[in-house]
This record gives structure tokens, C-alpha cells and sequence, in this order.
């Protein structure tokens, strides 16, 4: 079966930075990681193992060099790891010294390291949702309920994954060490057993109730205060709302990322907000005042005569605050000037006396471009 894009896979544009390249590895391998798929552990374990392999290559720079000119074809014998017939547990140890033990396997899945057997508490799976908000949400800051499921400590067997009265017995393989030793002689080398994880125990009559996992699905709800001026993809943290740690650590946490729907008539720049609005050309020559749409309602626009299609007015103040300073952006309202798709008689008998007495002198933009088109004319002949 083909590849896909490395950069696809990530869900990076290939302009990334190496940042951006860490930050979407860790989004997509807390997303697959198998242990947050219990219902579906095989396919999230093949997209856990695709994303490694492509920040493998993209957080290289060599690597990363050789797929952006070859392709998938660049990178044979330059020692890529065989990610299909490797156990995702083991991934995780690969990565631990890029992010950290804690990080990595503690701080991003909750599963804790697990180098040298180590069994101690490990901090819960951190998890995400996304709030829609409005443009007016945004001006003036919102509190927003949240619904979202996440994973509980199971209540029939308190976490344990054992059925009620057992407990976990010793593992055979390592017999309780959390670690196997293999090599002979001199040399032996020592890891983390597999059988177990590094824990010394495994689950021989699990819970009926979680399915031997020590959690359940369950739903919560939260209230969130979203700050005035928070911008598209930007998230909220909730401290302690994410799933429960393992051996009692603590909860992760929960993170709110900003969509913002759409306004019928404004749409953002930045702290400022633009309104695009059609007037006549008799009012665009005359001048005119006219109501156009805001953020706090409907606001007067003085409209002066000889208006340009495409003129910018600035109405100060009247935009969204900035997340820091708190200070209020403007207003841009960029006017277009319609022509009528239909005259009446007597309006096109107006017009053509209108015509007869126009000055080509009081179309500035016209004049200039009609003498650069003579220039240019002149010098092309």
C-alpha cells in the first residue's frame, strides 16, 4: 500500500517549523494512541506508528531535505526505523529523549515512563474540544458550557481492573521485577518487561464492568470563561479536567480550542474588524450618510462627495480587544459603488445630459491612466 504525505500525515503545511512539526506530532500521537481507542486498538495503532515515522523524517533536517526533493524514495538507506513490525509501547521509549520521559509518555498520554520498570504515579491523558464562538463573543468575553465524554475511573472496581475481592497477580514472565535481562556471559542487557509493562503485575480476573481497563466512558460537563480578543485555533486550558492519572496521579487537563463562526456582515483583521458595504454612484458623487453594520448594532457613516469605489472609512474604537493590552481595535468599512443593471427612460435621458457635460478633469484616476496608456503606447509603436 502507497504512503501518504509524511506532511499529511501531521496535518503540517511544508513550511513548518520544527516547532510546529513537534507540536502536531504530539496532537495526532495523543489522538492514536491505542490505550485512548479502546473500541477500535488496531487502526489506532497503525496511525500512532504512521505518525512517528513521519516526525521521525520531518524533524530531521537531512531527512526531511531528501523527502521534500525525492519523495518517499530519498529516504532508502538512509536508516529508517521499521515502524510496521514494532510494538507501540516501544515507540514511546524511542521518543522519550526527544520529549522527555514525563513528557512524552507521562505529560502526553498519561501512561508514565516506563524505562528501567519505573511504576510510580503518572499523570492522566490531557484531552481536547473545540467551542464555537461568535464575533460578539469574542468583544466582550463568554462563559460557554461544555458537554464532552471523557474516561473515569471505573466505580465497580475503583481503577483496579481487577473483578471485586481479586487483585493482581505476579507477573510470570519477569515474576514481579517489571524487568526481563536477556545476553549471557559478561554482557546482558536489561529492559523493561513486555508482558506487564514494567508494573510486576498482570490483571488475571479483570472487572466485567471496564473490561479489565480500570476506566469507562463518562460524560461531564464544565463551565468555561473564554477571554475577550482569543483568535481562531487559540485554546483555553482548563486545569483538571482531563482523565485520571494511573497509582494516583493526578488529572490531566482539558483544552478548548476558539472556532469562530461566521458574521453575516463583518469579518476579522487582526484586532480590527472590516465591513464591506455597496452604495449608489449618485451617492458616491453627492456624498450621503448612511447606517452600516457593527459589532455594538447599527452606526452612522458620513459618506463625503466624490467617493471612490473601494475607499476605506475608519470608525476608531469600534473593533475587538486585543487579548493583552485589552485596547480595542478600529472599524474598517471599505465602500463598493453599484451601477444600476437598469434605467428607466427619463434616468437614462438625465444621464446622457449629465455625459454631455462632463470634465475629464475631475476624474483624476481616468486622466492618469489614460496619459500612462499614451506613454505607453508611444514608446511600444
Amino acid at each position: 500500500m502507497a504512503k501518504r504525505d509524511y506532511y499529511e500525515v501531521l496535518g503540517v503545511g511544508k513550511n513548518a517549523s520544527a516547532d510546529d512539526i513537534k507540536r502536531a506530532y504530539r496532537r495526532m500521537a495523543m489522538k492514536y494512541h491505542p490505550d485512548k481507542n479502546p473500541d477500535n486498538k488496531e487502526e489506532a495503532e497503525a496511525k500512532f506508528k504512521e505518525c512517528a515515522e513521519a516526525y521521525e523524517v520531518l524533524n530531521d533536517p537531512d531527512k526531511r531535505q531528501r523527502y521534500d526533493q525525492f519523495g518517499h524514495e530519498g529516504l532508502r538507506g538512509v536508516g529508517m526505523r521499521d515502524y510496521s513490525h514494532m510494538r507501540w509501547q516501544d515507540i514511546g521509549s524511542i521518543f522519550e529523549d526527544i520529549f522527555g520521559v514525563d513528557d512524552f509518555l507521562g505529560g502526553i498520554f498519561g501512561g508514565g515512563g516506563r524505562r528501567g520498570g519505573r511504576t510510580g504515579p503518572a499523570r492522566g491523558y490531557d484531552l481536547e474540544t473545540s467551542v464555537e464562538l461568535t464575533l460578539n463573543d469574542i468583544a466582550k468575553g463568554v462563559e460557554k458550557t461544555i458537554e464532552f465524554t471523557r474516561q473515569d475511573i471505573c466505580p465497580e472496581c475503583s481503577g483496579t481492573a481487577c473483578a471485586k475481592g481479586t487483585s493482581p497477580g505476579k507477573c510470570p514472565v519477569c515474576h514481579g521485577s517489571g524487568q526481563v535481562a536477556s545476553g549471557g556471559g559478561f554482557f546482558q542487557m536489561v529492559s523493561t518487561c513486555r508482558q506487564c509493562g514494567g508494573s510486576g503485575k498482570v490483571i488475571t480476573n479483570p472487572c466485567k464492568n471496564c473490561k479489565g481497563t480500570g476506566r469507562v466512558p463518562k460524560k461531564r460537563i464544565v463551565n468555561v470563561k473564554i477571554p475577550a480578543g482569543v483568535h481562531e485555533g487559540q485554546g483555553v486550558r482548563v486545569a483538571g479536567e482531563g482523565e485520571p492519572g494511573r497509582s494516583g496521579g493526578p488529572r490531566g487537563d482539558l483544552y478548548c480550542y476558539v472556532r469562530v463562526k461566521p458574521h453575516e456582515f463583518l469579518h476579522r483583521d487582526g484586532n480590527n474588524v472590516i465591513a464591506v458595504v455597496p452604495i449608489s454612484f449618485t451617492e458616491a458623487a453627492l456624498g450621503t450618510s448612511i447606517e452600516v453594520p457593527s459589532l455594538d448594532g447599527a452606526k452612522h457613516l458620513k459618506i463625503p462627495p466624490g467617493t471612490q469605489y473601494g475607499s476605506v472609512f475608519r470608525i476608531k474604537g469600534q473593533g475587538l480587544p486585543d487579548i493583552r493590552s485589552h485596547r480595542n481595535g478600529d472599524q474598517l468599512v471599505q465602500v463598493t459603488i453599484e451601477t444600476p443593471a437598469k434605467l428607466n427612460t427619463k434616468q437614462q435621458e438625465l444621464l446622457r445630459e449629465f455625459a454631455k457635460t462632463e470634465d475629464k478633469s475631475v476624474y483624476p484616476q481616468s486622466r492618469g491612466f489614460f496619459e500612462k496608456l499614451k506613454k505607453y503606447f508611444g514608446n511600444n509603436g
